[in-house]
């Protein structure tokens, strides 16, 4: 999955030759998972529709304040447009255009929407290479990177006047290209990798049935999409779990049992920067497994239970640069078990769960969780979405291994 998938992007076109490209521009960010809005200046309609922009992007196309030919038409919102948008992309930016950005003049919808806006600012210039090469065009590069707006730069090659050099704009694929590697390049976990364990194990008493738990792999399942959001290259190991997830920067390895889970945390571990065991293994398993399915002939049934190997202990005993962050799911006192279990365990963080808080727990949409670190720090949380406890899980993450103290 892009980076851009789910995104808002508002693509501002102007009166150059290369507005022609911006068909399979809009198309290519509606492929990658974005959602598409289009503002023209006027005189940019003479070289593309605005027809053919609205049936790609599926959103109507602006080019002016209001209709003057429908007195019951709204007034488009340059604010609202503006504040919409997650990215803003000017592609062409021509000469003109750029000037009138980098000193303030608003005399269109595009520029206005520029002025209002409070997202990143992409532009890709195009125009003839003696405009390019021009000193104030120079300057007005200058002023809108000073203003903290990103250029795409421009590619040499023949131009519409005949002249051969610099003023091309880059091609599509190339400016998606371009926007993507500048956000991932900004992301906090950008190289790093996490192994994240999510859902329940089964335990086979039989060969159809099993000792396993109410775990949904909801939770782990988020904080994979929140880590790998931000740039992280994740490993999920799961256990059996309905939960589905597609993303370009997750390898998801499905397991049964404990055992299971043990050798692939095993076999992950040494080449991640974190790992967060939050998978509800199973404590105990049968110690013997029976080959064929136990017949019902008495009222009840004795089963011997053995410890399964404690993997979150296990890694514990021999991380070294790895930050360990451990779950913990509780009835009653529920800090001091957390705490102990820091210490007893080797981990970095402990994220503690209460059974006695409505809306926690297995199968829910929710949780209301408390951080604990290494040095008992406490920090609870409100209750969430998990989709918006899991940013809070990476983020409190991301603030420990940045320190110089995790590393001393």
């Amino acid at each position: 999955m892009s980076v851009l998938s789910g995104k808002k992007i508002l693509l501002g076109i102007t009166a150059g030759i290369a507005a022609y490209k911006t068909a399979s521009l809009v198309r290519l960010f509606i492929k990658l998972g974005a959602d598409v809005k289009v503002i023209m200046t006027p005189a940019s309609k003479d070289f593309i529709t605005p027809l053919t922009l609205s049936t790609l992007s599926k959103n109507p196309v602006h080019s002016a304040f209001f209709d003057k030919k429908d007195e019951n038409e709204l007034w488009n919102n340059h604010v609202d447009l503006g504040l919409w948008a997650d990215y803003f992309l000017i592609a062409p930016a021509t000469a003109n255009t750029l000037s009138k950005m980098a000193n303030g003049t608003c005399d269109n919808l595009l520029l206005a929407t520029y002025l209002s806006a409070k997202c990143p600012v992409y532009f890709a210039p195009a125009m003839d290479l003696d405009m390019y090469l021009h000193p104030s065009t120079k300057e007005s590069l200058n002023k809108l990177q000073g203003f903290g707006n990103t250029i795409i730069p421009v590619t040499s090659g023949e131009l519409a006047s005949g002249l051969v050099g610099e003023g091309r704009m880059a091609e599509p694929e190339d400016i998606l290209a371009f926007i993507e590697n500048d956000l991932l390049s900004a992301l906090p976990l950008r190289g790093k990798k996490v192994l994240i364990t999510a859902g329940p194990t089964f335990e086979a008493i039989d060969p159809v049935r099993f000792i396993g738990n109410h775990s949904s792999g909801k939770m782990g399942f988020a904080i994979a999409h929140a880590a790998a959001n931000l740039g992280a290259k994740v490993i999920l190991i799961s256990g059996p779990s309905n939960q589905e997830i597609e993303h370009s920067f997750i390898t998801r390895i499905d397991v049964v049992s404990a055992d299971d889970m043990y050798k692939a945390a095993h076999q992950y571990f040494n080449d991640v920067d974190v790992a967060i065991l939050s998978a509800a293994v199973a404590d105990y398993k049968p110690k013997n497994i029976v080959n064929q399915k136990i017949k019902k002939v008495d009222s009840t049934l004795n089963l011997e239970l053995t410890a399964t190997k404690d993997i979150l202990a296990s890694l514990g005993e021999i991380k070294k640069h790895q930050f360990l962050v451990g779950f913990a799911l509780e009835t009653n006192n529920e800090i001091e078990y957390a705490k102990g279990k820091i210490q007893r365990k080797n981990l970095d963080a402990i994220v503690l769960n209460s059974l006695q808080d409505k809306g926690a727990g297995f199968a829910t949409n929710t949780n209301k969780i408390t951080i604990i670190d290494k040095n008992l720090n406490v920090k609870p949380f409100e209750l969430k979405s998990k989709a918006a406890v899991a940013k809070d899980i990476i983020n409190e993450i991301i603030l420990r291994i940045g320190s110089e103290d995790h590393y001393k």
